[in-house]
């Protein structure tokens, strides 16, 4: 199990610096990481620093409330896009699927993937905040509107993956739509248990001790 191939290795943080991201892509080269995931602000960057390399850059839209206009997200992933992004890590917005307003939400998630095409769109729930039945929901929306991946939180909110929640995620797309865990995950174990249950792809701002320890 190649363990590095899996993991988004990820700075998402509010006080990330210029030098912080180009340490963040000097450490994806050194261990292979399968992408950067970054803000969209620092997605050309990111793309400069890993040139001619396979890493991909992954950009997060909507991040991490999911409440912004669908325009908004668009425009923002469009413009992720044009800097340099391979993938889009888009949040649904929460409010409106808790609301029932579910035409609503797939047909963001569907004007997001239609905006950047064969660009991966990754589609993340925010578990924490919602009900069994409204993450099953979420699935069916995701699946509908073409989704590449769910992915189970932003590590922004109350509480990250589970691996409870990785069941019922696979459990209700199968091999349709990829899943990607994140939240939470900082241990060779745990990221092992996530890959088991059949994660395509791992989140997380410990990539490094995880694939050291493997």
């Amino acid at each position: 199990m190649l363990l590095n191939t899996y993991i988004d290795h990820t700075l998402l943080k509010a006080d990330a610096t210029v030098d912080d991201i180009k340490k963040l892509c000097t450490e994806a080269k050194e261990h292979d990481f399968y992408a950067v995931c970054v803000n969209g602000y620092y997605v050309a960057l990111a793309d400069s620093e890993l040139m001619h390399t396979d890493i991909k850059v992954a950009a997060v839209v909507g991040f991490p409330l999911g409440a912004m206009l669908a325009r908004a997200k668009v425009f923002e992933a469009q413009q992720c896009i044009d800097q340099g992004a391979d993938e889009i890590d888009m949040v649904i917005n929460i409010g409106l699927l808790k609301s029932g307003y579910y035409k609503i939400v797939e047909d963001e998630i569907r004007a997001l993937k239609k905006a950047i095409g064969d660009n991966v769109l990754k589609v993340i729930f925010e578990n924490c905040y919602l009900t069994d039945e409204e993450k099953r929901i979420a699935c069916t929306l995701s699946l509908n509107a073409g989704a590449d991946f769910i992915k189970t939180s932003t590590g922004f909110g109350t509480g990250g993956a589970t691996l409870e929640d990785v069941k019922l995620m696979k459990n209700e797309v199968k091999d349709h739509v990829k899943i990607k865990a994140s939240g939470g995950i900082r241990d060779v174990e745990t990221a092992k248990q996530y890959i088991n249950l059949g994660v395509s792809r791992i989140g997380t701002s410990s990539g490094i001790p995880i694939v050291t320890s493997y």
